[in-house]
Formats: structure tokens, sequence, C-alpha cells
């Protein structure tokens, strides 16, 4: 919903109270995915229609004014979901073109994850339900 977030020294049990608030306030929706997009060295996943995710990321950027979007570097919130990041474009090529037979699906979210970097891997930190 929101990268960077705060950095792993700051989040506390009441930041964590904070986001099961914000976070809880939110109805659970469903999302499809129909195609891929490309960014310089990433690729993603379009998720239709992206409003709920807009006002997911806007509510917790509301809460924490210190950890913008993107890191304020671009002024448009663009949900989207990371499928490769980092590869050569022949590599993304590939990715991309096993994904095409795989699409569309759709999905049901019920919750938003708390994930962090511990300086070698991404770890699930916490779940925070979304109302059903």
């Amino acid at each position: 919903m929101l990268f960077p977030f705060l950095d792993e020294s700051r989040i506390d049990a009441l930041v964590y109270s904070a986001l099961a608030d914000v976070l809880g306030s939110h109805q659970a929706f469903d999302l499809r995915f129909e195609r891929c997009g490309r960014l310089p060295e990433v690729l993603y996943l379009v998720p239709e229609p992206d409003t709920q995710l807009r006002q997911l990321t806007e509510a917790i950027a509301d809460r924490w004014p210190e950890a913008p979007p993107y890191g304020g570097r671009f002024a448009e919130i663009m949900p989207h979901l990371t499928i490769a990041q980092g590869q050569e474009d022949a590599v993304l090529e590939e990715i991309e073109a096993d994904l095409a037979g795989r699409l569309p699906f759709t999905s049901h979210v019920s919750s938003v994850e708390l994930i962090v970097h511990d300086g070698t891997k991404w770890q699930e930190r916490a779940s925070f339900a979304l109302e059903e």
C-alpha cells in the first residue's frame, strides 16, 4: 500500500494499533488483474479497479505524512503488483509472456500485510484485516 513506510526501528505497538485502526475502517474488496505494465527494470500487474488501493495508500500516508508514497518522488499514486524488478529486459519479457497465458484473474483483498526489509530479505511482521 505504501512504500517506503516507517523505518523498522519506529514500528512499535502504537504504530501497529494505528495501522489496525486506519486499515480496519476500510472495506475488503475484489481486484482483477488483466494486463501487465512496465517501468524501467520493473514488470508489474495492473489492478482494476484501483480506487480502493489508492484510498488505502492515501489513508496511511495521511496518518504518517513523514512517509509519502514513493518517498515523495512521484506526485501520482500508481497502484501495482510488482512481479519482477532489476532483471534484464529479456528476462522481464519472458516472464510477461508466461503471465499472458495466466491472465486475467481476480483476487479478494481482505487484509494488508506489513512487510519489512531486514537488510537481506523481506519479512512479514503483521497482518491487518479489512472490514468484511
